[in-house]
């Protein structure tokens, strides 16, 4: 069976068909920098706490996501769009 890919189709790879390795690596990232400020707590239920806190949310977006999109390419535009806002606000 001979299957026709579209020209304008974007086959990226993707660790099991989920994440993007940008965003793994991302992920990864974030995990270990708020591990490793972690270690200053004493209390490991503490710990657990804020490493759940933290880690969390991020792991929820890359895994959900917004409508397929990067969550790399996502801080990419909130970055953008906080430190200038109003060339993307008032720009025609």
């Amino acid at each position: 069976m001979k299957f026709i890919f579209p020209q304008n189709y974007n086959l990226k790879s993707k660790l099991f068909g989920i994440f993007d390795y940008s965003t793994i690596f991302l992920n990864v990232f974030w995990d270990l920098f708020i591990f490793l400020l972690i270690q200053l707590v004493n209390n490991l239920n503490l710990k657990i706490f804020l490493f759940l806190i933290f880690s969390f949310p991020l792991f929820l977006f890359s895994f959900f996501g917004f409508n397929g999109e990067n969550i790399n390419y996502i801080l990419k535009y909130i970055l953008i769009f906080i430190f200038k806002n109003k060339i993307l606000l008032f720009k025609k």
